[in-house]
């Protein structure tokens, strides 16, 4: 951090000698890098003062917080923060700006369903499908992409999912594309054990801030049995209670958790 006292200024660095960000301040502060004077100066903006441009262009304010009734100028690389009576300003800085994208780093095709040209299971039971999964995907990492709700959210170009707030019950998108998601038939001879846990990867990314309790993903039914030569044991916690003996009667051992 840099100070200039006598011009009222501060410049921001994250390598040394390179400043990313200035901020000329116009009202006394008390932190330890504040300037000991405020700066006297005039700054303008498209050949107008500041405070005229931020006057003319209120679609250019954004809230700083909630209840905040002034808001700042934000555009650019300039960003302009003002009292509540919007007539004096506080402070402006000047950055390297770098517009929020919310995809960065997700390939924008990454959770894109595509049928592969190949044999699928066709799933009865939606419960079943997704103990499937959670073993194929997440335990033996044969199904990709691994699916993250988080990464989901900030990649879904439809519409903004707010985890935060949506994450105590099911999100329909991510509901929907677990049922969409297609099994190819060859990983069906890789299936030996199903495990379900509250705590499996596929529960938590269904219901982030699931309590445990949902019967939402309770296997109904065990013909989709049929598809797995080689699963031989289940552990089930979320089943209709004639699951156990159904699997019992197809010869494969079952217990509650």
């Amino acid at each position: 951090m840099y100070t200039w006292d006598k011009l009222g200024i501060l410049g921001y660095s994250k390598e040394e000698h390179l400043i990313y960000a200035l901020s000329i301040i116009f009202e006394t502060e008390n932190y330890q890098f504040s300037p000991s004077q405020t700066f006297a100066g005039s700054f303008s903006f498209e050949d107008e003062a500041i405070a005229s441009y931020y006057h003319q262009h209120p679609e250019k304010r954004v809230k700083l917080f909630d209840g905040d009734t002034s808001g700042a100028l934000v555009l650019n690389t300039i960003s302009a923060w003002f009292d509540a009576d919007a007539d004096t300003i506080k402070a402006i800085e000047v950055s390297q700006y770098e517009a929020y994208d919310r995809w960065a780093g997700i390939p924008k095709d990454k959770y894109v369903i595509t049928i592969p040209d190949e044999a699928l299971i066709t799933f009865t039971d939606f419960g079943f499908k997704l103990s499937v999964i959670e073993e194929l995907m997440y335990t033996q990492g044969l199904l990709t992409p691994k699916f993250d709700v988080h990464e989901f959210a900030k990649w879904y170009p439809q519409r903004a999912i707010d985890i935060d707030e949506e994450g105590y019950e099911p999100i329909a998108e991510v509901t929907q594309y677990f049922k969409d998601f297609p099994v190819p038939l060859r990983l069906a001879p890789k299936l030996t054990e199903l495990y379900q846990d509250g705590g499996n990867d596929i529960y938590m990314n269904l219901i982030p801030f699931s309590g445990g309790d949902e019967d939402y993903w309770d296997i109904e039914s065990v013909a989709d049995a049929q598809h797995f030569p080689n699963l031989k044991k289940v552990t089930l916690c979320y089943a209709k209670d004639h699951i156990v003996d159904d699997f019992e009667k197809l010869g494969i051992e079952a217990e509650w958790l």
